[in-house]
Order: structure tokens, then C-alpha cells, then sequence
């Protein structure tokens, strides 16, 4: 049975490429197609362990640093992939790579992170971002999303079994196109972080900063809490709008690398989450540390932290919300760091590896036997 691996782009490095990452050590060596691809970026690892094929867009100018400026391009350029030689296409797709196109002998099986925010449910928040909600632009950007959309339909009936990573994302499958998903967690190096119970007075947040993690939120509240310290990890276009409109008792460390990351985790009094998020790695690896989640209760983090034991919720996003939370937080019993650990060991890579390896092998085996089977 020959199979490949159709991924979005790899140019960055998050949730989507460890998912792939652990496929590939899973079926080393199979090949990955892929829109757009960096060999010097942050997924160098994973280019140099396989074959990687890039679309067109990855010949075209600036396409490694602004690939979404391609946007329109890319159904077009996903289509274009010739998989006709592989029995087996994994597709892993947070936006386009679900899209490629399979023939009736061929098994399809899509790992959605979630179906493409910026052209359903999350379009007027990226709009109103942009600044694209009026004018000859704004209709421009409105008429690609409706294409998109469009296009995003067509592609449903492409693939024969889709997994979610959450819940949560299984939902909206189920709302965007009528199909059923089984929920298989993504991975979580949960190995590369060690508990430590005794903590420092400050909070932690780690966060690309651009508007839908709601890292402005949590500004807003700290700055309205003098007392309580936090840090800020992540880089962004946000950077410089909340370093204005923070107050001295927050600090921005900017990008940082993982050993720093993980120091600090494990220091911290309690991890702050105020996104809507499909899944949530970093939360994750926060309880991996024994450090206690206070989260935005909706969205995956209803799956990963468990209120009272791993941490607490907060119901709206506002500060005020948040507030509360802190406050609540600090006033209750301290959580323990061992059983919040323990918890987030139901997340790890070797757990995924397992369930994705089981799912795939047998679907893989009843569709290949049924295809063999002689017909009357």
C-alpha cells in the first residue's frame, strides 16, 4: 500500500506540523505534499525526513513569509497535486489541504484541526481586523470568502473518514458539512516537561498575538491588577498596540525558545487562556508542568483542564471575567501539581500514535478488502 501526507503549508511551526511530525515517525519516510515550504524555516526537521513536494505558490515571490497573500490561489493549487500513484492520502488541514483531489480507489482520511475559521464562523472578526468590512475592499475580501466557502463544500464528499482534534472541532464538522468525526487528541510532548510544585508569584501567557487569541483581554485585565504580575510570551503584529497599553506590572518576553519556555511554565503561579480555541497545546503542556490552567470555558479547553482540579474558567471574555477568575483562584485551596500532571498525560504523543495507527490501519483494511472482493 503506498500513501503520502498532504499538509497546508509548512512554514511555521505549531499544532498542524507536530501532528505530522508524529505521522512521519509513525510511517517514516512517506512523502508530504504540501502548498508552500520553508527548508531553512522553523520545520526544517520535518522537510529533511521525507520527500516534500511544494504547489506552484511555492515558486512565487515572498511565498515563504506572506503564503496567506496567495489565498486565492491556493484551491487552485491544491488541486493540482497528482496523488494518482498512492493508494492511501492522509490529509492533516486547518484550511486547504483537505481539498485534494482522490479517486474512487483511492482512501482518503482527513485530520481537521478546523474547517477554514477566517472564511465561516470567524470571517466578521478577521474582517473587522483588516479593516475590510466597507468598501471596495471589504467586498473584494467578502466575495473571496464566499468563494472559499464555496470551494470548502465541494470538497466534503473527497474524503471518505474525517478525525478531529477535538470535540469541540467535531461539532463544527458536523454543523459546516453533515459528516460524522472521530475525536482523536493531537499530540502533546508531554516528556519534555517536568513538574515542579512549588511556584513563583507571577502569571503566564504564551500566545502568537494576533486578535483571536485575545491576548489584549488579558492585558486589560493585568493592567487593572497592579499588584498581580504577568508575563507575556509570543510575537506578532500585536506587539506594539499592547505594550502601549500595558501597565509596569507586565513584562513581554517576546519569542523564546523552548528551554526558556518550559523554565518558565513550570515557574509560573497559573497559565492564562482566553482564547476559543479548537484544541490548546500550550495548555497542556502548562498542566504537564503541574502549573494550573485559568481558561475562557469554551471551545477545547473543556476537554483538556478540568474546573476545580487542573484549574478554573472564566465564562465571558471580558477582563472583568477574568478578574473574578484571578480572584477566585487566588483565594481557593492550591491545586496539586502531581494530579494536575497526571491529567495531562491523557494527552501524549505515544497515546496519539496509538489511537491515529489503530484508526488508520483499520480503515485502511476494510476498505482496501472490500475493494479486492469479487462482485456479483
Amino acid at each position: 500500500m503506498k500513501m503520502c501526507f498532504v499538509h497546508d503549508w509548512l512554514t511555521t511551526y505549531g499544532g498542524a506540523e507536530l501532528v505530522l511530525k508524529s505521522l512521519l515517525e509513525i510511517w517514516p519516510g512517506t512523502p508530504v505534499y504540501t502548498l508552500v515550504y520553508d527548508k531553512n524555516g522553523q520545520c526544517a526537521d520535518i522537510i529533511n525526513a521525507t520527500k516534500v513536494t511544494g504547489s506552484f505558490i511555492n515558486r512565487l515571490p515572498f511565498a515563504r513569509r506572506k503564503h496567506r497573500a496567495y489565498l486565492p490561489l491556493m484551491p487552485l493549487a491544491i488541486e493540482q497535486f497528482d496523488l494518482s500513484g498512492y493508494d492511501l492520502v492522509i490529509s492533516d488541514s486547518h484550511a486547504i489541504a483537505k481539498g485534494v483531489i482522490t479517486g474512487p480507489d483511492q482512501l482518503h482520511i482527513s485530520y481537521i484541526h478546523t474547517p477554514i475559521r477566517y472564511a465561516w464562523d470567524l470571517q466578521n472578526q478577521y474582517l473587522a481586523h483588516a479593516n475590510l468590512t466597507r468598501g471596495f475592499k471589504g467586498f473584494l475580501a467578502k466575495s473571496l470568502l464566499h468563494y472559499i466557502r464555496m470551494w470548502d463544500m465541494r470538497t466534503v464528499s473527497g474524503v471518505d473518514h474525517y478525525i478531529s482534534n477535538s470535540a469541540y472541532i467535531a461539532r463544527r464538522i458536523w454543523k459546516l458539512y453533515k459528516r460524522e468525526a472521530v475525536v482523536i487528541h493531537p499530540p502533546v510532548e508531554i516528556e519534555r516537561f517536568k513538574v515542579r510544585e512549588e511556584k513563583e508569584d507571577f502569571y503566564l501567557t504564551i500566545s502568537r498575538l494576533v486578535p483571536y487569541k485575545k491576548v489584549d483581554l488579558i492585558v486589560q485585565a493585568f493592567t487593572r491588577m497592579p499588584d498581580k504580575r504577568l508575563k507575556v510570551i509570543g510575537a506578532g503584529p500585536e506587539l506594539k498596540a499592547l505594550r502601549r497599553k500595558a501597565s509596569p506590572n507586565i513584562e513581554f518576553l517576546g519569542f523564546q525558545s523552548d528551554p526558556v519556555v518550559e523554565d518558565t511554565l513550570q515557574r509560573a503561579k497559573a497559565f492564562i487562556y482566553a482564547a476559543e480555541e479548537d484544541f490548546g497545546i500550550v495548555p497542556v503542556e502548562a498542566q504537564a508542568c503541574g502549573t494550573p490552567v485559568i481558561a475562557f470555558g469554551k471551545g477545547g479547553a473543556l476537554e483538556t483542564v478540568i474546573e476545580g482540579r487542573t484549574g478554573i474558567f472564566f465564562p465571558e471574555q471580558t477582563p472583568e471575567s477574568l478578574i473574578q477568575a484571578v480572584d477566585s483562584f487566588e483565594s481557593q485551596q492550591k491545586l496539586d501539581s502531581k494530579k494536575i500532571r497526571h491529567h495531562a498525560e491523557r494527552f501524549s504523543k505515544v497515546r496519539f500514535k496509538e489511537e491515529i495507527r489503530n484508526y488508520i490501519e483499520e480503515k485502511a483494511q476494510r476498505f482496501f478488502s472490500e475493494r479486492a472482493a469479487p462482485r456479483e
